[in-house]
């Protein structure tokens, strides 16, 4: 049973218990305990977050006795303590997984777990770790990273997709289902995936726009004309593509040509579909038609941002 510890500093960020949530959830999915959990700290005892509250932990000392060590991040990132960087360091050579969540990888970076690799982190912060670090292949815009056998995930909620990204890689993709069906989350981001989403946005008011867009994000493949839209908005085409534009900005055809780009720059850099099969998946008809919505988006055609991310992968 892989144990898992959740390195704590003072000021720690509570969004990373969310995260930790997931490893609680996945015990009591499987029915049985899937992961040992422990929270960790340099000096034990009780550690203070970001709104003073505090939990207890317990004193870090070897981290060989650990499968995957997680350090939480602060607010605003701050030098490490030369014994949380001994500790991360050692954690490197002797655990199966170092992570970060958040600023968490400005430590992994000080401790040099960093270097030569790609990581991410809370897009706010990641130019001042690209500029203090430079020797991180630093990845502003992904939700989660995997370079060996390091995890940097980016802010917040992004902590919960690199938790399930881990309980897939233990113990399969069935179990990281349905521990995010328990945990409430609408969608598993694969780690891959912008940071920006298309659909925050655009940021529809109404719930019937929204449910508009969740039902053209959910249906790429159809044409997803006004009509059908509007029809899941419960509203006439008229009042729909008026109330579509006055909410997000744009008319319906950018908005669902931006989706589909979206999700079809994911399958290319993620998946091995040949360009035709990319097209129709997601309701582009054929591959010239996609690729001009790449240039108008990217100004890059398909194939430039394949070939970039396997190239990153292979580096």
């Amino acid at each position: 049973m892989p144990r898992i510890a959740i390195v704590l500093s003072p000021g720690f960020q509570m969004m990373c218990f969310a995260a930790i949530s997931a490893f609680e959830v996945a015990n009591v999915a499987a029915g049985e305990a899937r992961y040992d959990i422990t929270l960790l700290s340099e000096d034990g005892g009780l550690v203070k977050n970001t709104l003073g509250a505090g939990l207890e932990t317990e004193r870090f000392d070897d981290p060989g006795i650990f499968d995957t060590v997680i350090t939480g991040g602060l607010m605003m990132p701050k030098p490490s303590s030369d014994g949380l960087i001994a500790f991360l360091r050692a954690a490197g050579g002797a655990c199966r997984r170092v992570a970060s969540i958040c600023t968490g990888a400005f430590i992994l970076a000080e401790a040099g777990l960093l270097d030569g690799r790609r990581a991410t982190t809370h897009w706010l912060f990641a130019r001042d770790l690209k500029a203090r670090f430079p020797r991180v292949r630093m990845e502003e815009d992904r939700i989660f990273i995997i370079d060996g056998p390091i995890w940097t995930s980016a802010g917040m909620t992004a902590g919960i997709d690199l938790a399930l990204g881990m309980i897939e890689n233990d113990y399969g993709a069935e179990l990281a289902r349905v521990v995010a069906q328990n945990l409430v989350v609408y969608h598993r981001r694969a780690g891959g995936q912008s940071q920006h989403s298309t659909l925050l946005k655009m940021d529809a008011k109404s719930d019937r726009i929204q449910n508009a867009l969740v039902f053209a994000r959910q249906n790429l493949r159809l044409p997803l004309s006004v009509e059908q839209l509007s029809e899941a908005a419960h509203l006439s085409p008229r009042q729909f593509s008026r109330a579509f534009r006055a909410e997000t900005g744009q008319t319906p055809a950018r908005a669902v040509e931006n989706l589909r780009v979206e999700a079809a720059r994911l399958m290319l850099e993620q998946s091995r579909h040949t360009l035709d099969e990319i097209a129709i998946e997601n309701g582009f008809t054929d591959r010239e038609r996609m690729r001009r919505a790449f240039l108008r988006a990217f100004g890059q055609p398909p194939q430039t941002i394949r070939r970039a991310a396997r190239l990153g992968a292979d580096a």
